[in-house]
């Protein structure tokens, strides 16, 4: 596989697991406390900006607890308060006050003459905590009521956030719509609610949910400052503000804080929870406005997230770098942006699943290219400058025995010279040319060795026969340097070699320890048998090696620096020849050096059987 086509597979793959993987972190409680914070954020970014139309809400506020008796004279400061309203009716009035027990006779009796006057009455009740069955009010004020509603809300998972409200409960075999969907159907004038397994109608409304999980709703919230509040102490002072609630729809509640423990916390009311008269009114506009929030399918975050890899995956694969990350990261930001676009439109589409996809694919993706494929890429550019210098060095060497060689047949031509000349000059003409084709030839065989071209042609060979030429042929060059060539090379070891590329190894190696070696100093060979393999060793006191070289030692063009700086010349391809050759015997090199203290080399080959 090219690295192009392992890139792009290696793309894919990150892809494909940043998808799947944001979509089983989708379902984690952390996934889940983020949509819900995304959410609310949205919420608070974009709430309704206009009025509450058709709701109002009458206050048991912390005045009228102070001047009426607080809890103890509620009932009666509520039957005084509907009396007031008897002349300019509500359309509605919603009662959000538990009257299950019984109160004083006097003042029971008084409520109920009162509701008995009231147009459109709902009362409310309570689902008992073991959810067997329901509190409703006594018979007394129940059967005075056009309906009765239940008032719980769901407080959201993860958080005690109440962002939806349960329109139908079922406690004890009997169903009970919520308190404020129970004043829509009163408001309309609508005898039943129909019911199916995906929405409840009222009316000409329609209302999209789903039977199972007390048929949840969305509520799409306003500033209560924008639902229109008049406190019962204000109303009992001045009778006329009741003509402002005629033909509404009215929730009466507590509002005050020491008079009641129903305060729920919602999306626009993180420090102060609101009310739950409040919370009911907020509902009643919802349905009534029509003004819905809607759940996105299940499957429009996974879909969402896997679009999202795609783009990421496909921009990695077909773009350069200069395009690839600004590109990557507008669909990072698209992804981010996804949610707020879908809220615009009254959709509730989870974050997690797109924000998570978009970061693992891109930071996926962005790690690969940067750890791998850079890496790589300057591999292959110090590469390729190694093969560059070593290409001038071999231009210029092989200039040199081109030139003796111009030289030499040029003096032949030209001048009639003496035999012993002529002898001469066509003896240097040989001999540059052999070394020539020497240079070509090593050059060629890097490249049969690396294509697997190169035959071997074995014979069993006493290791002695091997090193004595070799040592011989190197003798002249220890001389120059005054280095002691010292050979123990065991007794009776064979081996069933190429005699020719053995040499080459052998050679390559004794000449690069004389090369890199300080003059007087003394380079040994020897042999050893290790189990089914012959040890010949090469060790040196020279230069040596740091482990950095160690690790590219092996590599095509390669040079230490302190090679280059010893100011001997090389091409940085003969230790290549030298492994691609033990390995087709089926050998090994084992390598140990440190800087100054020398080096090792030991090429490690199978005995002959």
């Amino acid at each position: 596989m090219s690295p192009k086509a392992l890139d792009r597979a290696i793309y894919s793959a990150i892809g494909l697991l940043a998808s799947v993987g944001a979509a089983l972190l989708s379902f984690t409680s952390l996934a889940g406390q983020f949509d819900n914070n995304v959410e609310d954020w949205l919420a608070r970014l974009r709430p309704l900006t206009t009025p509450a139309r058709r709701t109002a809400i009458l206050a048991f506020d912390e005045r009228t607890f102070i001047e009426h008796g607080g809890i103890r004279g509620l009932r009666s400061t509520l039957a005084e308060a509907l009396e007031l309203l008897a002349s300019a009716p509500p359309g509605v009035v919603a009662v959000d006050l538990t009257l299950v027990e019984a109160g004083d006779p006097a003042d029971d009796a008084r409520l109920a003459r009162a509701f008995a006057h009231t147009r459109n009455l709902v009362l409310v009740c309570e689902m008992m905590p073991d959810g067997r069955e329901w509190q409703d009010p006594p018979p007394a004020f129940s059967g005075l009521a056009a309906g009765v509603g239940h008032d719980n809300a769901l407080p959201g998972p993860y958080d005690n956030v109440n962002r939806r409200i349960a329109l139908e409960r079922v406690a004890g075999q009997r169903r009970r719509f919520a308190l404020s969907l129970e004043a829509l159907r009163l408001a309309g004038g609508v005898r039943t609610i129909e019911s199916s397994p995906t929405d409840l109608g009222v009316g000409p409304i329609l209302i999209e949910s789903r039977w199972d999980e007390g048929r949840p709703l969305r509520v799409h919230y306003r500033d209560a400052a924008l639902t229109p509040h008049v406190s019962i102490t204000e109303l009992l002072r001045n009778p006329g503000l009741g003509r402002a609630l005629a033909g509404k729809v009215v929730f009466v509640g507590v509002t005050a804080l020491s008079g009641s423990s129903d305060r729920l916390f919602t999306p626009l009311s993180t420090e102060r929870p609101l009310p739950g008269v409040e919370f009911h009114a907020q509902a009643f506009e919802t349905m009534a406005s029509g003004e819905f929030l809607y759940d996105a399918s299940l499957t429009s975050p996974l879909l969402l997230s896997l679009l999202g890899a795609a783009a990421i995956t496909l921009l990695f694969c077909l773009t350069s770098p200069r395009w690839t990350y600004p590109a990557s990261a507008m669909v990072v930001g698209l992804l981010h942006l996804a949610p707020w676009l879908a809220f615009r439109g009254n959709t509730i589409l989870p974050a997690s699943a797109p924000v998570a996809t978009a970061w693992i694919a891109f930071l996926g993706a962005f790690s690969y290219r940067f750890f791998v494929v850079r890496r790589r890429l300057e591999v292959s550019e110090q590469t390729s400058d190694r093969y560059q210098r070593a290409f001038r060095f071999v231009a210029h060497e092989l200039r040199t025995p081109l030139t003796a060689i111009q030289g030499s047949g040029e003096l032949l031509t030209r001048y009639n010279l003496p035999e012993d000349k002529r002898r001469q000059l066509a003896g240097v003409i040989q001999s540059e040319s052999r070394r020539l084709a020497k240079m070509i030839t090593t050059f060629l065989d890097v490249e049969k060795m690396s294509a697997g071209q190169m035959e071997l042609r074995l014979e069993s060979i006493a290791l002695v026969d091997l090193i004595g030429p070799v040592v011989e042929r190197a003798h002249p060059l220890a001389e120059r340097k005054q280095i002691d060539i010292v050979v123990e090379p065991g007794s009776g070891i064979t081996l069933s070699i190429d005699r020719e590329l053995m040499e080459y190894v052998l050679y390559n190696l004794l000449t690069n320890a004389i090369k890199y070696s300080p003059p007087g100093k003394q380079v040994l060979i020897s042999a050893a048998e290790r189990r089914d393999a012959v040890a010949l060793t090469v060790r040196d006191n020279g230069i040596g090696m740091d482990e950095d070289d160690l690790k590219h030692l092996f590599t095509r063009f390669f040079r230490s620096q302190r090679a280059v700086q010893s100011g001997e010349t090389g091409t940085g391809i003969g230790l290549v020849i030298v492994e691609q050759i033990v390995t087709q015997h089926g050998g090994r090199i084992e390598v140990t050096s440190k800087p100054g203290e020398g080096s090792a080399f030991t090429v490690l080959l199978p005995q002959s059987r």
